[in-house]
């Protein structure tokens, strides 16, 4: 006979709010094992005691068999004497304990999940009690992030605490058997939060209120409960500011011109398109290219925005995404959006609720104030969000997921180490597409996205998030990593704070040493960081740059040709002017572009050439931009990076040439760049074949160089113009054709909301090392 045995459990990772305790409590039982699984600030702990193999059997499965939105690290036993001294008296009993406060927080906190299937189909069921209830919930889908107050996850710590259960919610809590046995958020009709529908267009109130306490199989009649007041607005053309998981969206009928062009005027949005919420993967074939990658994120329990490939003619309002051959597209995420979805039965513009640069808006009181010149109706409810988090955005890029901004469905779950930090470390960050990270052991807290530090709100996110953060993961910094740009409010944030050590790290080498953590190695690699300005060693404006590097330091080997910047900042919103000002360093003048701009070109070529406010830059960004307006593309921008992304979106895919350009000294000649492009236009040479040939060139010369320089095997690409799709896929092969190893970015973006990882990592890599390392610049 097998002998019995007893062992102590301890589960880490994302274990709460998951379903953790139900799903071994359920395990236990049907090993017939005895004992007790509960909570702590460190995770899940359990004890249990059967046969051997039975105890084996459940630590096996803890791993293997986890809840679908669980995440484990680790499950470590430790063998403990047994309680009834060997002998097993009766039906075993296995409990689930109550949860304990305090200690050391070493418990993650599982991200916001899309709506499971089986809660769908209770949605969709008539005799279900939680028919048509906009909070169903269950312990595999629902909120986490953005209700959680603190730590354990329990219900007396999040944003459902204000709601007490009714006797039938509890009764399911409270029952090993049900599916939502310990699920913190369950609710129901009777219990739950409520919808609440205020109308203000013509000057006119009027509100809807979802009863709490109504019969489910007697819903309200038509017209009177607020979704479908909701949904007669946006028939009628209205702008409905919608509170969803983690803030509020302006919604329009995406199929409505006037609708669509009216939220743009009133956002002050002239071109950034517009994301796209369909009812479902057919209503998504109808506007976009799907592919199978797309369609599995569409689908996944993240449920971001994906970037697709638009089909041509669809339904959509021209003003959803003038010009642009690419849509957002996300589906129904929580049950309230598949509710008006399904009844709509048309896709909506689903945009963040923001004014100007500000963050998402997420307090009830805010959004009335800040949205009231925007939105025509209001769509909220009584369930309070803690953490305000924006959509995430994907995009299919070779086979793989390409993140573009990560945040919900993403945000709070961590990227775990290859190495563990010496000393809880915080990375504050760049000063655009903002993000920190809070590190601890081999844990990166990657935050969600808080957007450009520009104004008082978002510097005021940034802040709050971070107090929050620190709290919600128990990391106290000690050290603290930062850009080296002065002027930053992330460097001035970090240089502020009392009692911790300050590490500066260049932009661009912790471009490269976050495409290395995210990859789980070290170096050296040959680094190529491209994006549009990043504070340089040599106080210019460094964006093309070839780095030898590891984590602890770096070496500045090669770079794109300098030129000024004519204006400073003025030549990011005008990209003329780095047509301009590339066009005189080449000696050569292109008419048609003089001639749109002859008013002023005289100024901006003498601007340039004084030195007076046009610093050196070495930035592919500012390359782009000035080939984009060559091309006619655009001579001023929107949205930051809005030349590029028009002028990849021109390019002929299928066009293979390049134009041949100096690497000499390891230095990018973008003369012969420039002069080839309007070589090509004097010649009448099609548009998209000369915006491909560009794609092609740069792709080359990134290879040349490597291989000229061939002081790795490895080469690491990151920067925001890699997350251009066409030169990333070009360049990739170009390497590989040569016989380099690419690393590329897959768990945080390319761009400035991958830094704060990078600064982490190189901050913690000073101190683990002090003269191994081959690069030696410090960054």
């Amino acid at each position: 006979m097998d002998r019995r045995v007893r062992v102590a459990v301890r589960v880490g990772g994302v274990v709460q709010g998951v379903g953790f305790r139900p799903f071994a409590h359920g395990l236990a039982r049907r090993l017939r094992l005895s004992g007790f699984v509960g909570n702590d600030a460190a995770g899940v702990f359990a004890e249990v005691e059967g046969t051997s193999a039975d105890v084996d059997a459940f630590v096996v499965a803890l791993r293997e068999e986890a809840p679908p939105l669980a995440v484990v690290d680790y499950v470590r036993v430790t063998p403990m004497a047994l309680v009834d001294g060997g002998q097993a008296d009766g039906e075993p009993v296995f409990t689930i304990v109550a949860s304990s406060a305090g200690g050391e927080v070493a418990t993650l906190v599982s991200a916001d999940s899309a709506t499971c299937a089986d809660c769908l189909a209770e949605l969709r069921d008539p005799g279900d009690r939680r028919y048509r209830y906009p909070f169903i919930n269950c312990t595999n889908c629902g909120p986490r992030f953005t209700i959680v107050r603190g730590v354990p996850y329990d219900r007396p710590f999040t944003t459902m605490a204000g709601f007490p259960m009714c006797d039938d919610c509890r009764r399911e809590y409270e029952d090993p058997g049900d599916r939502r046995f310990h699920a913190q958020p369950v609710c129901c009709p009777a219990c739950g939060p409520k919808l609440w529908f205020h109308e203000t267009r013509h000057e006119t109130r009027h509100e809807t209120r979802h009863e709490s306490r109504q019969e489910p199989q007697q819903p309200k009649p038509a017209g009177t409960t607020p979704l479908k007041s909701t949904i007669d607005a946006l028939q009628e053309g209205a702008v409905v500011a919608i509170k969803g998981l983690g803030g509020y969206h302006l919604a329009v009928d995406a199929e409505n011109e006037s609708a669509v062009a009216a939220l743009r005027g009133r956002k002050h949005r002239e071109d950034k398109p517009f994301a796209i919420m369909v009812p479902d993967l057919a209503a998504a074939r109808k506007v976009a290219e799907l592919g199978e990658i797309g369609e599995q994120l569409l689908t996944s329990r993240r449920s971001p925005i994906v970037l697709l490939p638009r089909v041509a003619n669809g339904p959509l309002a021209t003003s959803v995404a003038p010009g642009n051959r690419r849509i957002g597209l996300l589906l129904p995420y929580t049950p309230l959006h598949h509710l008006l979805l399904g009844d709509l039965g048309r896709p909506i513009v689903l945009t963040s609720a923001n004014v100007s640069d500000e963050p998402i808006v997420y307090r009830d009181e805010d959004a009335r104030s800040r949205l009231k010149n925007i939105a025509d109706a209001f769509l909220t409810h009584d369930r309070a969000i803690h953490t305000r988090t924006d959509d995430s955005v994907v995009r299919p890029v070779r086979g793989r997921v390409q993140l573009q901004r990560r945040s919900r469905g993403y945000a709070p779950e961590p990227v775990t180490l290859h190495r563990k930090v010496p000393r809880h470390v915080l990375g504050c960050g760049a000063e655009l597409k903002n993000t920190f990270c809070l590190a601890k052991d081999d844990h990166a807290f990657v935050s969600h996205h808080i957007g450009d530090l520009e104004n008082y709100e978002t510097l005021k996110s940034y802040t709050e998030g971070i107090r929050h953060w620190r709290e919600l993961f128990d990391v106290t910094p000690t050290v603290v990593a930062h850009d080296l740009h002065p002027e930053y409010l992330s460097t001035k944030y970090a240089l502020d704070l009392e009692g911790v050590e300050p590490v500066g790290v260049q932009h661009h080498h912790a471009h490269i040493a976050s495409c290395l953590a995210d990859n789980g190695e070290d170096g050296p690699v040959l680094g190529v960081a491209f994006d549009g300005t990043g504070y340089g060693t040599d106080g210019t404006i460094w964006g093309g740059e070839f780095l030898l590097a590891d984590l602890a330091g770096f070496q500045r080997v090669g770079h794109l040709q300098a030129v000024p910047m004519p204006g400073g900042a003025a030549a990011v919103r005008e990209p003329w002017r780095m047509a301009a000002a590339h066009l005189d360093a080449a000696g050569i003048t292109a008419e048609e572009l003089k001639t749109r701009h002859e008013e002023h070109w005289d100024d901006v070529v003498r601007l340039a050439r004084s030195g007076l406010n046009s610093p050196l830059t070495s930035s592919a960004g500012r390359l782009f931009d000035a080939v984009a307006a060559l091309l006619g593309v655009r001579d001023s921008v929107n949205y930051e990076g809005q030349a590029a992304v028009e002028l990849e979106q021109l390019a002929d895919p299928r066009e293979r040439g390049t134009y041949p350009v100096s690497t000499a000294r390891n230095q990018v000649s973008t003369v012969d760049i420039i002069r080839a492009v309007v070589e090509d236009r004097k010649n009448h040479t099609p548009k998209p074949i000369i915006a491909a040939r560009f794609h092609n060139t740069v792709a080359d010369v990134v290879a040349r160089v490597c291989e000229q320089l061939r002081k790795a095997e490895t080469v690491a690409l990151s920067g925001g113009v890699f997350q251009n799709a066409l030169l990333l896929d070009r360049t990739t092969e170009s390497l590989q054709h040569k016989g380099f190893r690419v690393l590329t970015h897959s768990r945080v973006p390319a761009n400035d909301g991958g830094i704060s990882l990078g600064q982490i990592a190189v901050a913690a890599a000073r101190e683990a090392t002090s003269t191994t390392s081959p690069a030696r610049h410090p960054g």
